[in-house]
């Protein structure tokens, strides 16, 4: 078999696989198709173990997190699907700092700092997604990032070496990080945060969940914001001054309780996906003359 040596790895270090899956269920937007394989890691040994060797048998191979900025394509992936979760996600302290694997989830990561009186990741309580994909495009929500309490990360580097990165070495900016658009995979992520006190720190995050769920659609599967917020504008504010508000194609919508998620409605499929954001640029940009830029990563 073309994959019995991912098989093979996989068994070693006792790794859930799948073979022939959708995909769809791996993702906060409920649509994607079958894939080849779907591996979930448990090591940072197995990790780099399974890219070494597709990328020296030259198998495709994908690196996901929580996916929850990202749209898949209906057809599903061929090769090596390496889906980094819960399966990959231990969180420990160290002074301090919270080292977490890079699948552990910035909820799990905040409720850590919780409960260890360290401040700094209140604003990321509510943030779907994991620390390495937070990392990966700069995650940010009022008015903090990653940036802002990043220390170093360790990752897996492009000739199979596992090396470390400071914050100052990794260009991180709105939505960007040295590592985007790159074959570099993030293993690990420290946290640098401040101790402050546990009733405070609650109470911030409890105020930034609720912002979330009075202003956003989180009823429904998304992918969080589809746009990225233009220079001088906010995109909900030039979609639903283009009178896009419930705008729908197929399955997808234009929420109606924020213009700048669309939605899975229900059944939306990646087409839906993809027409009703073109859409969207087109008829913002004739209206405002910005041009919006998708936030949500297309994987096909």
């Amino acid at each position: 078999m073309k994959y019995d040596i991912i098989s093979g790895i996989s068994e070693k270090y006792g790794a859930k696989i799948l073979y022939n899956e959708s995909i769809a269920e791996f993702t906060s937007f409920r649509i994607g198709g079958i894939c080849d394989v779907i591996v979930m890691p448990n090591s940072a040994e197995c990790i780099k173990e399974l890219v070494t060797e597709c990328r020296t048998n030259c198998i495709k191979y994908y690196i996901l997190g929580k996916c929850t900025n990202v749209l898949i394509s209906d057809k599903g992936l061929r090769g090596v699907v390496i889906v980094i979760d819960g399966e990959y996600s231990s969180v420990r302290r160290e002074g301090d700092d919270l080292i977490c694997d890079s699948g552990a989830t910035l909820a799990k990561i905040c409720g850590e700092a919780r409960k260890e009186s360290l401040s700094g990741l209140e604003f990321a309580y509510g943030i779907p997604g994991s620390a390495g994909g937070a990392l990966y495009m700069n995650a940010g929500a009022y008015g903090g990032e990653m940036k802002d309490v990043v220390l170093y990360c360790d990752y897996l580097d492009n000739d199979g070496t596992v090396k470390r990165m400071y914050k100052d070495e990794m260009g991180l900016s709105y939505r960007h990080s040295a590592f985007t658009g790159t074959d570099k995979v993030i293993l690990s992520v420290c946290f640098r945060l401040t101790e402050g006190n546990a009733d405070n720190i609650s109470a911030l995050m409890n105020e930034t969940m609720n912002k979330r769920r009075e202003k956003q659609p989180l009823e429904y599967p998304s992918a969080g914001s589809t746009f990225k917020r233009p220079e001088g504008y906010f995109a909900a504010k030039l979609i639903e001054e283009s009178g896009l508000k419930g705008y729908t194609v197929g399955g997808a919508q234009v929420s109606e309780k924020h213009c700048g998620f669309v939605i899975n409605k229900g059944g939306a499929s990646y087409d839906d996906v993809l027409k009703i954001t073109e859409d969207i640029k087109k008829k913002v940009f004739a209206d405002s003359g910005v041009m919006l830029e998708r936030e949500i990563l297309i994987v096909e």
